[in-house]
């Protein structure tokens, strides 16, 4: 018996990488606190590495009053300036900026729909996540029907930094699509 595990190319062997490719990625996630902490982080990558956030997200949760988008959606031009000045999350405005605003979008969101996810889910054929039967890295998509049209629909609402790849990568994190590889085993 082998005692070697397999995973995804993508993780390597950063533990802190390995432990979220094993524990997180691609799990389904139906909480919209998680669904909210995963919008914060996906657009604060937005040009950057996911190990570069990985390794911020604590400092990310002390920051964002631990991703409660009530909080956040409350933030000041103090809050924002305060958040500029932290060296411990990437401090851009604009990510900072939209965060606040992206956090009021997805209360109006929780109003109309009852719950983010279920705004999510209208998006998703039979309002379910999407297996795919990876078998390469290289066939690992980048965005898909889905999540053009969920970063349109969220960008004409006035989202910011979260377009199709970056949304994309979002549905990954939060198991929308399961694209762990046929042979990893962490895939479910």
């Amino acid at each position: 018996m082998s005692n070697v595990i397999n995973r995804c190319g993508w993780c390597g062997t950063d533990p802190l990488y390995t432990a979220y490719h094993d524990k997180e990625w691609g799990k389904h996630v139906k909480d919209d606190k998680t669904l909210f902490e995963f919008m914060i982080l996906e657009s604060a990558q937005a040009g950057l590495s996911w190990i570069t956030i990985l390794r911020r997200r604590e400092r990310y949760r002390k920051a964002f009053a631990n991703f409660d988008v009530h909080q956040v959606a409350r933030f000041t031009t103090e809050d924002v300036e305060r958040l500029v000045q932290d060296q411990s999350i990437i401090r851009h405005r604009g990510k900072i900026e939209s965060a606040i605003k992206n956090a009021q979008i997805f209360i109006a969101i929780q109003q109309e729909f009852g719950s983010f996810y279920n705004y999510l889910y209208s998006f998703m054929p039979n309002n379910a996540p999407i297996v795919n039967n990876l078998t390469s890295l290289k066939d690992l998509p980048i965005e898909s029907e889905q999540s053009k049209a969920i970063a349109k629909d969220l960008k004409k609402r006035g989202v910011k930094f979260f377009g199709s790849t970056i949304c994309y990568a979002y549905m990954q994190a939060v198991g929308m699509v399961n694209d762990h590889l046929i042979d990893c085993d962490f895939r479910f």
